[in-house]
């Protein structure tokens, strides 16, 4: 019996060890730069949201910039303002016009930067920031890549600009966005209008933790106090056991 205990505990043991670092890893792998969602119907209006974690443990995030397509560019981009952090939103001359809902588009947004105002907004170490922008209509392509570049206080910037090739994923990946076709029942939306009203009903939704990792924690847990209950339950059936045979 004693043997079946030590086992029971070995493996009790070795489970949450695991789970401990199935979590760990799970946060070492999404510790960078990622755009949310992933994917977008061509032709709507969309919401892109930026997570920027700070991975040094020495400095904190002081500015981000983000690069938008000019070959097949947005034909509308606002802001969702950050408290704390001034955007910057820059223009470019397109090699070739554009034809937007009907009007012809010769520039476009090229990059959209945020600075932090002061150290006290900058992202301390151990933190992160979500920055939001509304794009569209989203151009007709199989995807768009989203550089983004990450300053930090001590100088150091960081290029969140490679592209994954096969199954390999970069050191450095770049936020990438891929693009779905439209059909006749999407409707999508069909001006900027709509686009900003997306960034007033769900900008909710870039507060606080994400319901993904919400789950993903509440999971690891449960699974921890499950295997804390199946130890429990075998040191209280070899205890029961034992007063048996002492009678």
């Amino acid at each position: 019996m004693h043997t079946f205990l030590r086992r029971a505990l070995t493996t009790g043991g070795t489970g949450l060890l695991g789970l401990t670092f199935a979590v760990a890893g799970a946060g070492a792998a999404s510790a960078h730069v990622t755009v949310d969602p992933t994917d977008a119907t061509a032709g709507s209006y969309t919401l892109l949201t930026f997570r920027v974690p700070t991975e040094s443990d020495t400095a904190s995030t002081t500015e981000l910039e983000v690069d938008l397509p000019t070959d097949t560019p947005f034909g509308h981009v606002s802001v969702e303002p950050v408290p704390g952090w001034t955007a910057t939103v820059t223009t470019a001359e397109l090699d070739e016009p554009v034809e937007v809902h009907g009007a012809e588009i010769t520039e476009a947004v090229d990059t959209v930067t945020w600075t932090a105002d002061d150290d006290a907004a900058a992202i301390a170490p151990g933190e992160f920031q979500r920055f939001t922008v509304s794009a569209g209509p989203v151009p007709e392509v199989d995807s768009i890549v989203l550089p983004a570049h990450q300053t930090y206080s001590d100088g150091t910037v960081v290029d969140w600009e490679e592209v994954a090739e096969g199954d390999a994923e970069p050191e450095k990946p770049a936020p990438t966005l891929t693009v779905t076709a439209e059909s006749a029942a999407d409707g999508g939306a069909t001006d900027a209008a709509a686009a900003d009203d997306d960034v007033a009903s769900q900008g909710a939704a870039s507060d606080g933790t994400s319901s993904s990792d919400a789950g993903a924690w509440l999971g690891a847990v449960g699974l921890g106090l499950g295997l804390v209950g199946a130890v429990t339950g075998v040191v209280a059936l070899s205890r029961s056991r034992s007063g048996g045979s002492a009678r």
